[in-house]
C-alpha cells in the first residue's frame, strides 16, 4: 500500500504588511518541532521575502485582495507555495550594491533547493520554493 501523505496547510492573508509576520508564525508552528532546528530559520526567510514580494507586486490592497501559502511535505522537501492575484511576474535580478531592493528572489535562490513561477489556473501567480530535509548532512 503507497504512503499516504501529509494534507497541505492551506492560509490566506490580507495584503497587508502585518501579514507577513503572521504568515512567518503560521509556517513556523505548522512546521514539525522536530524540523524546526533544521528548516525553521531558512523557511521563515523563505516565508518573509516571498509573501513580502507578493503583498507589494502582485495585490491592490485596496481591492481587499488576499495572499495565499501553501505547506506541504513531498519527494524529501517541505515546499512553500505563495500566491498572489497580479498578472505580473517575478523576474530574478542581480541589482548593484547601491540597490536598495530588489534581492528578495536572489536570497529565494540561494536557500531553496529548488524554485519556480507557475501561473494560477485562474488568475495570478504561484511563486513555489522547496527545501531539502537531507540538507547538511
Amino acid at each position: 500500500m503507497p504512503e499516504i501523505p501529509l494534507v497541505p496547510v492551506h492560509w490566506r492573508f490580507p495584503a497587508y504588511p502585518a501579514s507577513v509576520r503572521r504568515a512567518r508564525h503560521a509556517v513556523t508552528a505548522s512546521l514539525p518541532r522536530a524540523l524546526r532546528p533544521q528548516l525553521g530559520d531558512d523557511l521563515c526567510l523563505l516565508t518573509s521575502e516571498l509573501v513580502t514580494n507578493a503583498i507589494r507586486h502582485g495585490t491592490r490592497r485596496e481591492a481587499g485582495e488576499l495572499i495565499e501559502l501553501v505547506l506541504w511535505p513531498a519527494d524529501g522537501h517541505y515546499w512553500l507555495a505563495v500566491s498572489d492575484p497580479g498578472t505580473g511576474r517575478p523576474v530574478l535580478t542581480r541589482p548593484d550594491a547601491d540597490s536598495e531592493s530588489g534581492r528578495g528572489l536572489l536570497l529565494v535562490d540561494s536557500l531553496a533547493t529548488a524554485w519556480t513561477i507557475r501561473p494560477r489556473p485562474t488568475c495570478g501567480t504561484s511563486v513555489i520554493a522547496g527545501l531539502s530535509l537531507r540538507r547538511g548532512g
